[in-house]
């Protein structure tokens, strides 16, 4: 099956931590969420990409776009549009630095 998956199991899965306000009001700075690597990606997903100079975020797809190179991309944007950097400011991330589709939030359980 290569890279350590079993039979029937498509993709890994791991856990990633929100850092800022950019996705508020459903995900918050510090919250734990369960991502799921190497599955397809589409528009309305929340992802865990690669900016080019290595940051890692949390964002929102808005659709498919090509690269400047013609190669296919996503745009990724904030849910909390006056907060954060997306792709209005750095253009549309490649697909391969798209790593993983966040599937839930996992902590905190409850929120007040």
């Amino acid at each position: 099956m290569g890279r350590g998956r079993q039979a029937g199991v498509t993709g890994r899965f791991g856990i990633a931590v929100v850092r800022g306000r950019s996705m508020e009001p459903g995900l918050r700075d510090g919250d734990r969420v369960l991502v799921r690597y190497d599955v397809p990606v589409g528009p309305g997903d929340v992802v865990v990409a690669r900016f080019v100079d290595g940051t890692l975020v949390v964002k929102r797809v808005d659709g498919a776009r090509q690269t400047r190179s013609g190669d296919p991309g996503w745009w990724l944007l904030s849910d909390n549009p006056g907060e954060g950097i997306d792709s209005r400011h750095r253009g549309v991330v490649p697909a391969e630095a798209v790593l993983g589709v966040v599937r839930r939030r996992v902590w905190p359980i409850l929120r007040r």
